[in-house]
């Protein structure tokens, strides 16, 4: 059986314009033409074409398409690839669903007014972390969130405020650093930024270094430890038996 172009993209829901541009860029080229000049596909170019419709379903793009099918890449190669990209896609999307809830559960997001405030800061701490994480770390960090879960990442999120709060207790009540208190508080403290960087020590530094140049932005924006917390906790460490 052969069609003309027209018949092959109804058949298809394909448009005829894509038809052409595939023949343009090498993809798919009808195997013959009438005596008027007017394209043929046969069996061999249909199963072709569905072959393309199928790996452009999966999100290849015409190159990789191309590619798969005239075996200069393994097929299986440029599925991998792909599914490292829809992982890549899913972590985003995942932690915009994340973002998404805070916004709307927030406790300020009683009207627009404020909600547009909370995405405000929002983007701002997003270019904040991009001046000090790699894009290889920030997904490295998402990716240890999605593995923990986000009931575990909950937890640590509540504890944080609390162990603040203890530690500003120890401060106020001019508690030595080398105090076994102060040293339980410590350890439990550097326990907590572990569950951020995973052993990562690059990962590690580039938070420390983030915490260091924006402390006072951070305890007064975003709730973070305070230079004076920060620097009873670096004493604490330091006097560890």
């Amino acid at each position: 059986m052969e069609w003309k172009v027209g018949e092959l993209a109804r058949q298809t829901g394909l448009t005829v314009r894509a038809l052409h541009h595939y023949e343009r860029i090498g993809l798919l080229e009808p195997s013959e033409r009438t005596a008027g000049g007017h394209r043929l596909y046969d069996e061999a170019d249909v199963a072709r074409l569905y072959r393309i419709v199928t790996l452009r379903g999966l999100g290849l793009s015409l190159e990789s398409v191309r590619t798969a099918l005239d075996g200069e890449l393994p097929l299986a190669d440029l599925l991998r690839e792909r599914l490292t990209q829809v992982d890549q896609q899913l972590d985003a999307l995942r932690l915009t669903r994340s973002r998404l809830l805070l916004l709307a559960d927030g406790e300020r997001a009683h009207n627009s007014a404020d909600l547009l405030a909370l995405m405000e800061e929002a983007h701002t701490m997003d270019q904040k972390m991009g001046e000090y994480f790699s894009a290889e770390q920030l997904q490295a960090m998402q990716e240890r969130r999605n593995e923990v879960g986000e009931e575990a990442v909950a937890a640590v999120e509540q504890e944080w405020p609390v162990l603040m709060a203890k530690v500003q207790a120890e401060i106020d009540a001019g508690t030595d650093p080398a105090d076994p208190r102060a040293q339980a508080l410590a350890s439990r403290w550097m326990e907590l930024v572990a569950s951020f960087h995973g052993g990562d020590s690059a990962l590690r530094d580039s938070l420390y270094r983030m915490q260091a140049e924006n402390a006072e932005a951070l305890a007064q924006n975003y709730g973070g430890p305070t230079p004076q917390m920060l620097s009873f906790i670096q004493h604490a460490q330091n006097t560890t038996p």
